[in-house]
């Protein structure tokens, strides 16, 4: 557990502690096998002995024929980056190893805590000869570090346990508080360092083997180990998938149980579906909506269930509501760069003005369709087309990736060099992406996942956001690495005309479009204040709006959930910072939804009636499929 840098900390009171907690862990398994005390049971407590030990020898031995069954089926499947935790865990070690953390002068600080930690926590148990077993019935134990991780009665039982996860919080905090005081460094190496190091900190915690988590070691001893056999199962299904799993995978079909609205597919192309909803109010808005999800997911995160549907609910306002279902990119896509995709929202904004005849369009662009939304927006007004498109919604989007967070860790040459490596015939796989968002709140993620459904051998719950999550999408590997360095790297968007799309030249100065810009405050992936930086970028009319929550939660908040809150100011100008604007905004209750369509109606309120091809399908109305269309399922 301690490899790489953290070796020489194994020494001293810590090597002592692991050592006690190992003895005490085989004492435990000693006492599941059934062992007799001496002289008790005579030949039937050997008995009882022998055939525990034996269920016990089946089921090492099942684990270990499970394991080599999967090496023969799958011989190179450790060799991608993510399907090896030891692998990922030496490149991240050595990553650290040049650090301030494995310095003579860390070490030192690192051994005479651990002195101080022994004795503090060993004496809340009355082992130093400090405090009583009369103390601890009086006032409990009251360990100096607290982990939400380390919340179960089972971590302070016994002291061992106690000692074990107080010394790993030790540790993790004098990796992190070095990584912070690294000095040397450019801001961005150093933000990187200090990812990584959290990422490695994590890893490290004992909650994560099985000899060191007093709840997996309970679970074992109740189950005789169908625990770790369940749990070999999901690891070895999960592999073979290449993807860790986050719930049951058969509890939901799309079309059936999520991406269910209504609807046709009424126009197609070989980058994506335009589908459209079938009204179920007489009169809708004259100006219908198109929306844009990003590419890197599918487009039903804004059509879960019934309960959830940011679309549905759309529909039900009296919107005549689009959506783009994008491709999932195979080798045939591989050489599509963003001028594609700027170009296929443009197409899909005119498709939709020709068949409803109207003269423009209100749109919705989520993460990264919002920051293509902004490029397309600054294409038609430099050529003086912005007329075309009535309103914009940004859901979670950036356009200056000055300060765009944690995600800006896996954005360097030495990153863009390994998405050209993932690359098979142009695409990169969307299991690479998956991994890399799950890395940004690994707890959550990775790690829960693991002690539940690997460890403890629980089964997967049904959850239709965490099914979304799973349900990846390759991109063209040329668009996703041009995408990161342009952005992400070189931060090109908001520098006038610096950037090219479909032949012109981008300044976003020259939108005038009214503009709705919806952020996360617990967002972490597309940073509150780095959303409102669109704010200062855009010449029209701007609303902001502050949604409690982060990336999704944030965003597919309905009404009747009644959950969180959100932030806005009456004023139409926005004061210069994010900082100001919290001071300054009216906090309200609930979901944002009605705040937006109250917006939306402001830009025109004229309706007519939801008939010819208001309704899809229809007579004379050539459509190619019932939504949610194929090429959501296109994998």
């Amino acid at each position: 557990m301690m490899a790489g840098p953290f070796a020489s900390m194994m020494a001293g009171p810590m090597k002592e502690m692991v050592a006690m907690q190992s003895s005490a862990a085989q004492a435990m398994f000693n006492a599941m096998l059934g062992t007799p005390e001496a002289g008790a049971g005579g030949d039937k407590g050997a008995d009882a002995q022998d055939q525990t030990q034996e269920a016990w020898q089946q089921v090492s031995e099942q684990l270990a024929d499970m394991w080599a069954r999967f090496l023969e089926e799958r011989p190179g499947s450790g060799d991608g980056p993510f399907a090896d935790p030891a692998r990922w865990m030496e490149l991240a070690t050595g990553w650290m190893s040049g650090s301030a953390l494995s310095s003579a002068k860390a070490q030192q600080r690192f051994m005479s805590d651990s002195i101080a930690l022994w004795q503090s926590v060993l004496g809340q148990y009355g082992l130093t000869g400090d405090r009583t077993d009369e103390d601890r019935e009086q006032g409990g134990v009251q360990l100096p570090r607290s982990d939400r991780r380390f919340k179960d009665d089972k971590w302070r039982e016994q002291p061992l346990f106690a000692m074990l996860h107080q010394a790993y919080l030790l540790m993790a905090e004098q990796m992190l508080s070095a990584a912070d005081k690294a000095e040397g460094l450019p801001a961005d190496r150093k933000a990187q360092m200090q990812f990584f190091t959290r990422l490695v900190a994590e890893s490290l915690s004992p909650a994560h083997f099985p000899l060191t988590n007093p709840l997996v070691i309970e679970r074992t001893l109740e189950t005789g180990g169908k625990n770790l056999l369940r749990g070999m199962q999901h690891l070895i299904a999960d592999l073979k998938a290449g993807q860790l799993s986050h719930t049951d995978k058969q509890a939901f079909e799309v079309g059936v149980h999520i991406a269910a609205t209504p609807g046709k597919v009424v126009h197609e192309t070989p980058l994506f579906q335009l589908i459209q909803y079938t009204p179920t109010t007489k009169e809708v808005l004259k100006t219908p909506l198109v929306i844009f999800p990003p590419w890197i997911n599918r487009f039903y995160i804004l059509d879960l269930g019934e309960k959830k549907s940011f679309v549905r609910w759309a529909v039900e306002q009296g919107l005549t509501v689009f959506i783009v279902s994008w491709k999932s990119a195979d080798a045939a896509m591989a050489e599509l760069t963003w001028s594609d995709y700027v170009r296929a929202q443009i197409e899909a904004v005119d498709l939709v003005r020709a068949r409803l005849k109207v003269p423009a369009v209100h749109t919705v662009g989520y993460c990264v369709a919002g920051t293509t939304l902004a490029a397309t927006l600054a294409v038609l007004a430099r050529r003086k087309e912005e007329e075309r498109v009535a309103s914009a919604t940004f859901f979670t989007a950036q356009v200056d990736f000055s300060e765009a967070g944690e995600l800006k860790a896996f954005i360097d040459d030495q990153q863009l060099a390994m998405v050209d490596a993932l690359a098979s015939d142009g695409v990169v796989d969307g299991r690479y992406l998956a991994a890399a968002f799950n890395l940004l709140r690994s707890p959550d993620l990775i790690w829960n996942y693991v002690i539940d459904n690997y460890l403890l051998g629980k089964e997967y719950r049904a959850f239709d956001l965490l099914h979304w999550n799973g349900d990846v999408t390759n991109l063209p590997a040329r668009w996703h690495r041009e995408y990161l360095k342009d952005l992400y790297k070189d931060n090109r968007l908001v520098q006038p005309d610096s950037m090219v799309v479909d032949n012109t030249p981008v300044d976003l100065r020259l939108i005038k479009t009214p503009c709705y810009i919806q952020a996360g405050r617990e967002d972490h992936i597309a940073p509150p204040q780095s959303v409102w930086k669109m704010t200062g970028h855009l010449s029209g009319p701007v609303r902001f709006m502050l949604a409690g929550s982060g990336h999704i939660a944030g965003v597919v908040n309905p009404p009747e959930s009644g959950k969180y809150q959100y932030w806005t100011l009456d004023d139409e100008k926005l004061p210069d910072t994010l900082d100001a604007f919290c001071e300054q905004a009216q906090e309200r209750p609930g979901s944002w939804w009605g705040d937006w369509i109250d917006w939306i109606r402001s830009q025109d309120e004229t309706t007519v009636a939801a008939t010819g091809r208001r309704k899809p399908g229809g007579k004379n109305d050539a459509i190619i499929e019932d939504a949610p269309g194929r090429y959501v399922k296109t994998r």
